[in-house]
């Protein structure tokens, strides 16, 4: 929600509405350019925070299948061990 920069009524009487008015919309000018700079740079940190958490979560992946291969495999042999046996 952009805001609008004001001047006090005193401003305007001293200074004249012409460079008032300038140095209003000169506030909003840089405002505006603030507030765009601002957002392009926070969709670029999410942009590289949501890439690293991906990598991290395809690496947390692969650590589960590991796991979970090496206690399922010798319990897989065990079972088929003991069918073989009976």
């Amino acid at each position: 929600m952009p805001v609008t920069a004001r001047l006090s009524k005193r401003f305007y009487d001293v200074f004249g509405e012409e460079i008032a008015t300038e140095l209003v919309d000169w506030f909003n000018a840089v405002d505006t350019t603030y507030r765009t700079d601002l957002r392009e740079l926070n969709e670029l940190n999410f942009s590289r925070f949501d890439a690293k958490l991906e990598q991290r979560l395809a690496q947390v992946k692969t650590d589960l299948v590991k796991w979970m291969f090496a206690f399922w495999a010798p319990t897989a042999l065990a079972v088929v061990a003991l069918l073989l046996r009976s």
